[in-house]
């Protein structure tokens, strides 16, 4: 390595330098080009970018490069430490080049600094005899200051690392560790207690007073210092979901188009419902969450400790599109969003009514061996959807880190305003809270289904930004509608045939008043030819194949020779009656109001903000008491006469101005052409 100047290197040829494995003299340079020749005699051509690239290459035979000054190291030194340096380094530019730094151009050097007068030894001593200090001390200040600069001349003394555990023994802080790694899955003790069993460990294993034993004081302090970050004498819950963490780093899970991959989990919310027997319970929850769009494709409450969720009734709801319900407002209709409605309505027809969220259909589903029940019909359909199905590793909770962290979400946006919250535990729950419990699992579904478009969909997203804009957060259906644009993303969605195949099965005789599931009675005129007549399937014993959804009984579907037959339930009026004066004549209000922008985000706001006091504040008295009335009739088992007009309910103080008239049989179609 020459030198054209100080902390100027150069390669020239004659030099020598090592690399692939080998010494090689530089015998020309040729523009970009270097010519080499090894020990043994062979020469070769290589790109000067690729020798100084190569991992082993070296110049031999001079003084090494110079190392470019630490700068964030250097401001951690303190001040006197640092002007130390900055002294010596005045004189060490004095040595090098006879003026010490800042002087006026033209200034003649001290007497005994001149290079032309005097060598470089000549220099130091004199450099030397000005200080006080042996030659020896200046030539090796000289040399750090050439390799490191300013670094190489602070006292190295300030320069050494602060150790967390002091001057304690290495073995009693490894016997420290290992007591702090067995914690992890224990009840939570004090200090005390940890110190107890460090001192047995560390005597049986290198015997009683070899180890030095620190004083109590210091005992905590090195407990405290090596306990960092791990919970020891904290929440035990905590404690065992950090040591759980990859020791890897984080690799983020990414998607570039809607379905590519979509993650399925359950878990219970901080929230009780009403049971249908009065008492209450906690809900659980199950979701599926689009990666690329963080779009929550499906959602499902039950209560906790029921049969877990059919991972196919899952699926079934994530490929059909989500209709639009009497009493929504407009704002969350698709037509009324920046999704490609017309597009998607060109496919489907179904879209016209459908609500603003998008249709996603998954490549591949990331799901655990939890609570949701993955059955054969499941797989099943996913092998001819083309759908792949990946089982997340046993507790490893990383690999479906964005379903995890979809819950907590929606604790905190949504299921804190409902009047039975629990928090997230039991400290911070309040008193008698199972009292303050209103909404039943039905009821609490509707709202949850609302939410999801006012609340979630059109929420901005925070890890949903675009990389060129990245202050812009987008919502959901925002990355959705940016995402089809750029991959041509068009989903196909299911066929009423193809959804109700993914329905839960059960078999049951077609009887003279009809079918019955779980107590319920379910009738249709269209069941006439069938009623106690043999399905033809022996291996049943002649009983019909009956699909239901067990988060919507209002109907369940027979398959017959002729295809699906759609049987309601018939206390259905019963149960219908009362929204029909109170829910569709309030979307009837909403539909007339005066224009709601299409983009207009206020008005979806607004939305969500009377949702979350509507869950607040709880169910219409009103409602609940024709809901009370509807499930006693439900349990006398009794379908009511076909033509016989139904008696009047009793006189009710507190229901005078709604008094409830049962229907006929109830049609949706019909009903629907009031509302719309």
């Amino acid at each position: 390595m020459v030198t054209a100047g100080p902390g100027k290197p150069v390669l020239r040829p004659g030099d020598w330098v090592a690399y692939d494995d080998g010494d090689h003299q530089v015998v020309a340079l040729a523009g970009t080009s270097v010519r080499l020749r090894s020990a043994t005699g062979a020469e070769s051509v290589v790109l000067a970018s690729h020798l100084m690239a190569a991992p082993d290459f070296a110049v031999t035979g001079t003084e090494p490069l110079p190392a470019v000054e630490p700068s964030g190291l250097l401001a951690t030194l303190p001040e006197p430490v640092l002007e130390a340096a900055r002294e010596w380094e005045r004189h060490m530019v004095e040595v090098e080049t006879g003026l010490l730094r800042g002087t006026v151009p033209g200034t003649p050097p001290r007497p005994g600094y001149d290079p032309a007068a005097f060598s470089l030894m000549e220099r130091m001593a004199a450099k030397a005899r000005e200080l006080g200090v042996t030659v020896r001390t200046v030539q090796s200040r000289r040399s750090r200051y050439v390799r490191q600069g300013v670094w190489g001349l602070v006292d190295q003394r300030a320069t050494q690392a602060w150790k967390a555990t002091g001057r304690a023994d290495a073995r009693l802080v490894a016997a420290v560790q290992e007591a702090l790694e067995a914690e992890t899955h224990t009840s939570t003790g004090t200090r005390s207690r940890l110190i107890r069993r460090v001192v047995k460990l560390v005597e049986a294993t290198h015997g009683e007073g070899v180890v030095p034993l620190p004083s109590q004081r210091t005992f905590y302090k090195l407990i405290d210092a090596l306990s960092t970050g791990r919970h020891t004498f904290g929440s035990a819950v905590t404690r065992r979901q950090t040591a759980n963490r990859p020791e890897g780093p984080f690799t983020p899970t990414f998607a570039d188009r809607p379905g590519e991959q979509v993650q399925i989990d359950s878990t219970p919310l901080d929230v009780m419902v009403v049971l249908d027997s009065g008492l209450t319970a906690r809900a659980d929850l199950t979701i599926a969450v689009d990666v690329a769009t963080r779009t929550i494709c499906a959602a499902v409450l039950r209560p906790v400790g029921t049969k877990a969720v059919d991972a196919s009734l899952l699926l079934a709801r994530m490929l059909v599109p989500e209709p639009v319900r009497p009493g929504w407002p407009a704002s969350l209709r698709m037509a009324a969003s920046r999704m490609p409605h017309l597009r998607l309505l060109d496919v489907d027809a179904r879209m016209e009514q459908a609500a603003a969220k998008p249709v996603i259909v998954p490549d591949t589903v990331v799901i655990d061996g939890g609570k949701v029940f993955i059955s054969d019909t499941f797989v099943r359909t996913c092998d001819r959807l083309g759908i792949s199905v990946q089982r997340a590793r046993p507790r490893t909770p990383t690999d479906k880190a964005i379903v995890e962290a979809t819950f907590s979400a929606i604790n905190t946006l949504f299921v804190q305003h409902l009047p039975a919250y629990t928090g997230r535990e039991v400290a911070r729950r309040g008193e008698r809270i199972e009292v303050r419990a209103v909404w039943t699992v039905p009821e609490l579904q509707d709202l949850l289904d609302e939410w999801l478009l006012a609340g979630w969909q059109a929420r901005a997203h925070d890890a949903l930004r675009d990389p060129f804009r990245p202050k812009k957060a987008m919502s959901p259906n925002d990355k959705y509608t940016s995402l089809v644009a750029a991959c041509g993303y068009l989903p196909l969605v299911l066929r009423g045939e193809d959804y109700l195949e993914l329905l839960p099965v059960t078999w049951r005789a077609i009887n003279g008043y009809g079918i019955r599931i779980n107590y319920r009675t379910y009738d249709s005129p269209e069941l006439g030819p069938l009623r106690r007549q043999h399905s033809g399937y022996a291996a049943k014993r002649g009983l019909w194949e009956i699909h239901y959804d067990p988060y919507d009984l209002s109907q369940v579907f027979v398959r017959t020779q002729r295809g699906w037959v759609t049987v309601p339930w018939v206390h259905l009026p019963l149960v219908n009656a009362p929204f029909a004066d109170f829910t569709w004549q309030h979307a009837r209000r909403l539909a007339a109001e005066a224009g709601l922008d299409d983009t207009n985000e206020a008005a979806v706001a607004r939305v969500l903000d009377e949702l979350l006091t509507r869950a607040e504040h709880g169910p219409n008295t009103h409602t609940a008491k024709v809901v009370g009335r509807t499930r006693v009739a439900a349990a006398s088992h009794r379908p009511p006469a076909p033509r016989a007009a139904a008696e009047p309910p009793p006189p009710d103080s507190s229901t005078e101005p709604a008094e409830v008239i049962p229907f006929g049989v109830f049609d949706a179609h019909a009903e629907a052409e009031r509302w719309l």
